[in-house]
């Protein structure tokens, strides 16, 4: 058969997120547990499933961005649903202004994305919620820097009352009522912040009214139509921006240290992604107290701790790379084309190592590898010239005092929870990777060639 190298290409595209419950995507799935240290999804699922079905969890889920955990969490959702739950999955990106997030503003993405979910279920007009969110509206369409309030007859201006009312039946509608205030504040600072001054103090109120008028009426009627339960998927809330707050905290410990109990006090199952560098944070001891031990995706294990190569590690990556070009395939026959795709074995083998077992990073090398050399077999050569390309753009803003840390890293296979680490964490100049006993952690393979780092 004859390679499609334009559909290879689209194949490997990093910003893709796999849904498994697609069959063209879970033909690229490789399931990595065996060299990741366990099976965190499966423990995820019981926990939920087996051992708590009836009572509210709350999980921490954690990794490099990049690292496959969106993958998972689809993976997650998928076989949640086989199991009879209601599941809602959302990016919270897509809600929240990731550079200014309040805890108000999780409740009310996860209380919009639930009450969309809910198209087949009547629920009864939740009072306390709207009134809540009548008052927000006001205090948005309140003067703001020095315009009054826009009459609301004007078009396009519902009135303070109308909030949420759809022009389709004329009722009152959560959804689309939050959906007004949240649109109207996200793109405006200002806003934000006159609306979290009106939320804040009000954030109890808020929760209460979430889980008495959405969410244990919900879950009541799912299960009279035969549903086990409800279960929020809260993701990329681990991107959320390291800047602090303006009385100084920073805003990853303020919302999962500060206000973590009011995370977790939603009466549903949860599942919140949560910054990988809040694990090296002074902080960390505080937010356990809170909530159970973060579940963490590490890298896929290229090399164990001894130095040795991680034979099977590297063997799923050749699986995942060649799947993406021969799906169809069984693991042998796609290794019997390995020359079709590149000059030889030992090319593949080179791309999986300096990828570090970091999945995103390997298909991001594999992708401009492809758009460089425009044809098959791929070559070792133009692989070496994206390797210095990728180096070089990584090496560029590394302080000589970051250099001394990857130099302790790679001698220590450890990190300690200073704020020096932490950006090498964030910036992916470190990754950890577990085996059954116990994580550590190594420098990002595409330095270890680094002339700072030689002898």
């Amino acid at each position: 058969m004859t390679v499609d190298i334009r559909k290879f290409f689209q194949a490997t595209d990093p910003g893709k997120t796999l849904v498994v419950e697609n069959p063209e995507d879970k033909k690229y799935y490789i399931d990595f547990s065996s060299v990741r240290g366990g099976e965190i999804i499966k423990k995820l699922k019981q926990k939920i499933t087996f051992f708590s079905p009836d009572a509210p969890t709350c999980v921490l889920f954690t990794g490099h961005i990049g690292c496959g955990k969106s993958t998972e969490l689809m993976r997650l959702k998928t076989e949640l649903e086989h199991e009879g739950f209601q599941v809602v999955y959302f990016e919270s990106s897509e809600d929240l202004e990731m550079t200014d997030v309040d805890i108000s503003d999780v409740l009310l993405a996860i209380a919009h994305r639930v009450s969309q979910s809910l198209d087949k279920i009547t629920l009864e007009e939740p009072s306390r919620l709207k009134g809540l969110l009548q008052g927000a509206w006001k205090v948005l369409n309140s003067e703001v820097t020095g315009f009054k309030l826009k009459p609301p007859e004007m078009p396009g201006v519902p009135k303070l009352g109308d909030i949420g009312i759809t022009s389709e039946n004329e009722k009152f509608s959560l959804a689309f009522g939050i959906g007004e205030i949240t649109t109207k504040a996200k793109s405006d600072a200002t806003l934000r912040e006159k609306l979290n001054q009106y939320l804040g103090p009000q954030k109890t109120q808020l929760l209460e009214a979430i889980n008495q008028e959405l969410l244990e009426p919900a879950i009541a009627s799912l299960k009279q139509q035969g549903k086990k339960g409800l279960v929020v998927i809260v993701d990329n809330l681990d991107r959320l921006d390291t800047r602090t707050k303006s009385w100084g905290r920073p805003q990853q410990e303020y919302l999962f240290v500060d206000q973590g109990e009011y995370l977790k006090k939603l009466n549903c199952h949860l599942v919140y992604t949560m910054p990988l560098a809040l694990k090296f944070s002074n902080d960390y001891g505080n937010l356990t107290q809170r909530f159970d031990e973060p579940r963490v995706l590490p890298m896929v294990s290229i090399q164990l701790q001894d130095g040795s190569e991680c034979e099977a590690g590297i063997a799923l990556l050749r699986q995942m790379v060649l799947a993406r070009v021969f799906p169809e395939f069984d693991e042998q026959e796609r290794l019997n084309k390995i020359t079709e795709i590149f000059d030889s074995p030992n090319t593949l083998d080179r791309l999986c190592r300096v990828s570090g077992g970091h999945v995103r990073d390997l298909l991001r090398l594999l992708n401009t590898w492809i758009m460089e050399e425009m044809e098959l077999p791929l070559s070792g050569a133009t692989l070496e010239a994206v390797i210095r390309a990728r180096r070089n753009e990584m090496t560029m803003p590394i302080s000589d005092d970051e250099w001394e840390l990857l130099r302790q890293v790679r001698q220590r296979k450890k990190v300690s929870g200073d704020d020096g680490y932490q950006a090498l964490i964030r910036s992916r100049l470190v990754f950890e990777y577990r085996d059954s006993s116990e994580s550590w952690f190594d420098i990002n393979p595409i330095l270890a060639e680094a002339k700072e780092l030689q002898p």
